[in-house]
């Protein structure tokens, strides 16, 4: 039986492109291996949101291609970057984003020693194929794929492309055969959830109400929306966020304190609004975790712009940060401007990751000695088992759990980024 080692970059949708790709191979009657050492194919799904995932792509094609795999690309880099099929792709099967029924046809090809290319612009219809899980008891479920943004800096905008909500009944069906087969967390993910359904005459809180009443013991991670779009249902998502089968979790991205910044940057909001939309939350929600980007060192930033970045992450104290070093990206309107000198960069960068980790710290002492409820989620290292209590927070556990287990945990000590039980 032919082996073919499935290798991902980026987000949680392309881990749930890798898992529709595997699915579909292992009903084709292919094997999926678990490393490069013992396929005769890999398949390489690729991210271009950052200059070092696309430079990690590159690294892996050269090994493929050392170690003599037959290879096909998929994924963003692709999709955003055509030109590749003529210069460093030219000799290799590709499909985009927007090709994952394609990938047998692809694959089988590229086994008989033909090169298949397909990256034309079509409308995914992705959901209820059959999968392989990466996680057993997490449902990676897309809502919708592309964007209604412009950003300035964004390539993933030319990979993905303008907003394609699915179908509603659709994603109820994926989501309840889901919890037929035993998972315990639904994660529902897109560019940005807060635009759902603004294409087929509905919207992300008319789904979500949906989702939260199937029966079942399941928790569900909303994923990341966008300020200008929280704001348009912040009283009803703050009312689902409440609800028993939501985390109490919410991924709000920034990206700049400064209004002049995210005005260059061609974001559709202000630190004005974002304060409102944190305090109203937090409010309604005392304890809950949210998640926020920052993006340090935008050609027209300035000290006194970042240093309103730094005010905001002080005033917010959001729980998870990511944080990027801004990167000009090929073809997109920021890449024209005079860039920031990268010592200044990281100097900034430094500066905003240890405000970040000093705030966490003293924050998740607070749960020291606390009786948490968690789902066991993963397996960490040293066999250790890691579960997420009501409100994300990673929970490191020094006792055997199977997944998908809930199980009282008393938290004994505390790091910028997870807590420890025993």
């Amino acid at each position: 039986m032919t082996k073919i080692f499935i290798q991902t970059y980026g987000c949680a949708l392309n881990n749930s492109d890798s898992e529709l790709m595997a699915g579909l191979l292992k009903d084709a009657g292919f094997e999926i291996a678990n490393n490069l050492e013992e396929c005769t194919l890999t398949i390489i799904n690729t991210c271009t949101v950052k200059q070092n995932s696309e430079t990690k792509f590159f690294r892996a094609l050269k090994k493929a291609e050392e170690e003599n795999k037959k290879v096909v690309v998929a994924g963003c880099i692709p999709q955003a970057d055509h030109e590749l099929l003529n210069n460093e792709l030219k000799n290799i099967s590709v499909i985009g984003t927007k090709q994952l029924n394609k990938i047998l046809e692809a694959v089988v090809e590229t086994l008989s020693g033909h090169v298949f290319q397909d990256i034309k612009d079509e409308k995914n219809q992705r959901l209820n194929l059959p999968k392989i899980r990466k996680n057993p008891i997490i449902e990676i479920v897309p809502i919708c794929e592309g964007c209604l943004g412009n950003c300035s800096y964004c390539k993933t905008k030319q990979a993905r492309g303008d907003l394609f909500s699915y179908n509603t009944e659709k994603i109820i069906t994926q989501i309840k055969d889901a919890l037929k087969d035993g998972v315990k967390e639904i994660w529902i993910t897109a560019q940005d959830t807060g635009t759902y359904g603004k294409d087929i005459d509905t919207n992300i809180v008319d789904l979500l109400n949906k989702i939260i009443e199937i029966e079942g013991d399941f928790k569900v991670r909303m994923g990341m929306c966008n300020p200008n779009y929280i704001k348009e249902h912040l009283k009803e998502i703050i009312k689902i966020l409440k609800h028993k089968n939501m985390f109490k979790f919410i991924h709000i991205p920034i990206q700049s304190g400064s209004n002049n910044v995210l005005k260059h940057m061609r974001r559709k909001y202000t630190q004005e609004e974002y304060y409102e939309i944190i305090e109203t939350i937090k409010k309604e929600i005392p304890d809950i975790t949210i998640a926020t980007d920052i993006i340090v060192g935008y050609p027209t930033e300035t000290d006194k712009d970042f240093e309103l970045s730094l005010k905001l992450i002080q005033e917010t104290k959001p729980s998870v940060m990511n944080l990027s070093r801004y990167w000009p990206r090929p073809k997109t309107d920021a890449a024209n401007l005079k860039p920031i000198t990268s010592q200044i960069v990281m100097e900034r960068s430094k500066k905003i990751k240890k405000l970040f980790t000093d705030i966490n710290k003293e924050e998740n002492k607070d749960y020291i000695n606390q009786e948490v409820t968690i789902i066991i989620d993963e397996t960490g290292k040293d066999n250790t088992m890691i579960g997420r209590n009501d409100n994300y927070k990673q929970v490191i556990v020094n006792t055997p759990i199977n997944l998908g287990k809930k199980t009282t945990v008393k938290i004994v000590s505390t790091t910028e980024h997870y807590l420890r039980a025993f």
